[in-house]
């Protein structure tokens, strides 16, 4: 068990507004939309599914499918309209607690060094493409799937790519069951990604060994979407702003 729970921030100078204001609307589309919870019919209706995404057309009601022979219920409301709007309201909803907490907790960590990179048009601008091509990754693996998918984690997967491919060896502390260690992010990241291609393609080949309802295939779209994109994107934006003590440091030695 290797938890993320900080990363070296003495390079950021200023506060990071949109990985702050991203946490935040996250939060508040849980708590205030959704009420807590993913069972109410904002969540149905917002929710992305694939089959909406692919033919335009809105769900509603109550429609059943068979998962390993059983029946399962599963009810939509009305979405947006263009019902595509699902796949921007998607990323700001979660199923609980735990998934919340989890995907926030990965933003908190290495959002802010990636927008401080990139600056807070370009990462958001950034986010929102992981997003998109994560959501884009899910629906192409299943495309009439009437399984609604939500939450950050994609785009928190295209964050994670740009670290790997921005800070390598920034030290990544976690915890390591009872322990605090200090690792190489290049090991941190490429440990999580390793997880996400194990657990997606034993979700493929045997589907009952699938951790209930996880999207692998976002997971693994947003990362690749994040690591290319932050490859083109530091070929134009070449110089790393400067950090807060090198900046205290160059006005004291004048």
């Amino acid at each position: 068990m290797l938890l993320p729970i900080g990363d070296d921030d003495r390079d950021l100078y200023r506060p990071s507004y949109v990985t702050t204001a991203l946490v935040a609307v996250n939060a508040a589309v849980f708590l205030l939309l959704q009420g807590a919870s993913s069972e109410n019919a904002f969540t149905y209706g917002w929710s992305a599914i694939p089959y909406e995404l692919t033919t335009g057309l809105d769900l509603t009601g109550i429609h059943r499918i068979l998962v390993d022979g059983r029946v399962v219920s599963i009810p939509h409301a009305p979405g947006p309209t263009p019902i595509w709007l699902t796949a921007f309201s998607a990323m700001f909803m979660h199923g609980g607690f735990g998934h919340l907490a989890g995907n926030l907790l990965y933003l908190w960590i290495f959002g802010d060094n990636v927008e401080h990179r990139f600056g807070h048009r370009v990462f958001l601008a950034f986010y929102l493409v992981s997003g998109l091509v994560a959501t884009a990754a899910q629906v192409a693996l299943a495309p009439e799937s009437i399984v609604p998918t939500l939450g950050a984690s994609g785009a928190i997967s295209g964050v994670l790519g740009a670290y790997l491919v921005l800070f390598p060896r920034n030290r990544v502390h976690a915890l390591f069951f009872v322990w605090v260690v200090s690792i190489p992010a290049v090991l941190a990241i490429g440990l999580w990604i390793g997880l996400q291609f194990l657990l997606g393609w034993s979700s493929l080949v045997m589907p009952e060994t699938a951790a209930g309802g996880v999207a692998y295939a976002a997971h693994i779209g947003g990362f690749a979407a994040g690591a290319i994109l932050a490859s083109v994107l530091r070929i134009f934006i070449r110089e790393e702003r400067p950090g807060l003590f090198s900046t205290v440091a160059g006005r004291h030695g004048r």
